[in-house]
């Protein structure tokens, strides 16, 4: 087993709520969006068991995660694609999430792509998904393309979407509530103290 821990926190707890889960499947089936990146927390899932697949926009974070995966010996099936337009089945996963990546779009986009996240779910199944909330220190930086939109500059130009504590509740009318949290989370980054906001979603559909 890797033995690593992995800093997207909230993931230890969405797992624990997986693990409880009565209706997975044998398999326990695991779509991550967003699932690039040299440490993909995908490779904490498929330590217990789970059959993963992830999707992710950028080739080269796609290749890195997978790197990642065979140097720990794990299939963790991490392909290119658009989580606004996924290209599997309905109902095809018992669990499904996207952890720090579903807010660097538009609304309009998130939207559609939270619509995608619970057509390929199935019945019973769980789903994580995080927002950034208006209490980050960054929400009102940069260019402003309406409803706490902005374009900002991370390693290159991004669009962050940032949240009302209950504006996120309109997606999910159509699911069972399972658990939100507000995060506000300070640190220091750069030299300076800075404070950061999420809003963390598991639901049920």
């Amino acid at each position: 087993m890797n033995s690593k821990v992995f800093n997207q926190i909230p993931l230890y707890r969405f797992l624990k709520f997986c693990e409880d889960a009565e209706s997975a499947s044998k398999n326990k089936t695991i779509l991550d969006c967003g699932a690039g990146g040299n440490r993909p927390p995908l490779s904490l899932f498929h330590d217990y068991g789970y059959t993963t697949t992830g999707v992710e926009l950028s080739i080269e974070q796609v290749e890195m995660a997978n790197a990642y995966g065979r140097e720990n010996h794990q299939n963790l099936n991490i392909l290119e694609g658009d989580m606004t337009q996924l290209k599997f089945e309905d109902a095809s996963f018992d669990f499904v999430y996207s952890y720090n990546s579903i807010f660097h779009m538009k609304k309009v986009e998130i939207e559609k792509s939270i619509k995608e996240m619970k057509r390929v779910l199935k019945p019973g199944g769980l789903m994580f998904v995080n927002f950034l909330s208006v209490d980050d220190f960054r929400c009102g930086e940069g260019p402003h393309l309406g409803e706490n939109q902005y374009e900002q500059t991370d390693d290159e130009p991004v669009i962050h979407s940032y949240f009302d504590y209950d504006e996120a509740e309109k997606y999910f009318k159509d699911m069972t509530f399972v658990l939100k949290e507000r995060r506000i989370i300070e640190r220091i980054f750069e030299g300076a103290r800075i404070k950061q906001g999420f809003i963390d979603y598991i639901l049920r559909k």
